[in-house]
């Protein structure tokens, strides 16, 4: 007996395979005020997206969502947050340690796959002009969006706080890619880009001060001939009454997480103070823990929902 096909199904086709739904990881300017964080989840929601994660932190005065769903949603769902983000946050009445250029600070479209990365690059692009279109927001690209060399990540526009872009921008050393070309009063401006996976990893230094943080991350990056991929920042954080070592791994390939917290405490211990917890800020994809385990990195807080691929039916679309 041969068997025979199962008829096809009306309206879905056969040959369809799935792939990655859009992801974006936008960071807002408010990790303290609840109903405003609320309201700010609810934007991304509302226009359809599904909210993977979200975390908030008191003292940075910041909150970084991971949200997924078609391009069409994710887009509508980002300018709908920056909506938000204009209305209900004010930079002028602002303070939090983490830099930070706009109300809706940054919006990375990230590519899960290096195959990804075109579509991720046009719906950046699409994100970027909607929200200098329909909120008259002035925007900058930046990751594989940058429309200049020299300017391609995010530290690029803050690196002297937003009194130096505004300066920077008026004298037209800096133009907006996006939108006029001068920073909103109240809002700033938003850095909108497209790059692959990005890891935000806190290691707390309970008995440090706030020089020794800055000292230790300025051993650890990158920049200072630290760790490749890594940019990393020292506070000292009030409400957590302790310092703290901040870090974006950029390619978690070449710097794991195991390496960039060890390396930590190393340049602790050379200061003679002791590393403490380390802190997962939003989702990493779980290669990135192979060889390590979320005990030994001491993450605080760790939930596996944090694993990438544990979102991943949220991530798949048949298209």
């Amino acid at each position: 007996m041969t068997s025979q096909a199962a008829p096809p199904i009306e309206g879905v086709d056969p040959t369809a395979t799935p792939r990655p739904a859009a992801l974006a990881a936008p960071n807002c300017s408010e990790g303290a005020h609840e109903p405003t964080i609320e309201a700010l989840a609810d934007a991304v929601r509302s226009a359809g997206a599904r909210l993977l994660d979200l975390h908030a932190d008191p003292d940075h005065n910041r909150c970084v969502i991971s949200a997924a769903g078609s391009p069409f949603a994710l887009e509508d769902a980002m300018v709908a947050l920056a909506g938000e983000c204009l209305e209900r946050i004010d930079l002028r009445r602002q303070t939090g340690v983490h830099p930070r250029v706009g109300a809706l600070d940054v919006v990375p479209i990230v590519a899960l796959v290096p195959e990804d990365l075109p579509i991720a690059c046009e719906l950046a692009l699409a994100v970027a002009n909607r929200i200098a279109d329909d909120l008259a927001l002035p925007v900058f690209l930046y990751g594989a969006v940058a429309s200049h060399p020299d300017r391609v990540r995010p530290h690029h526009f803050r690196q002297g706080g937003l009194d130096w872009l505004e300066s920077e921008v008026a004298e037209g050393r800096i133009i907006p890619d996006f939108g006029p070309r001068r920073l909103h009063p109240s809002a700033g401006c938003v850095l909108v880009g497209a790059r692959p996976p990005l890891i935000a990893l806190n290691v707390w230094l309970p008995e440090a001060t706030a020089v020794d943080a800055r000292v230790i991350a300025a051993r650890v990056r990158e920049a200072g001939g630290g760790l490749p991929g890594v940019r990393a920042l020292g506070f000292y954080l009030p409400e957590a009454g302790m310092a703290q070592v901040s870090m974006n791994l950029e390619d978690y390939t070449v710097t794991s997480p195991a390496q960039a917290v060890e390396a930590v405490r190393r340049e602790a211990a050379r200061l003679g103070v002791e590393g403490g917890d380390s802190e997962l800020v939003g989702l990493i994809p779980g290669a990135a823990l192979r060889g390590s385990s979320p005990g030994a990195l001491r993450l605080r807080g760790f939930r596996p929902g944090q694993v990438l691929e544990a979102k991943m039916p949220a991530l798949r679309r048949t298209s």
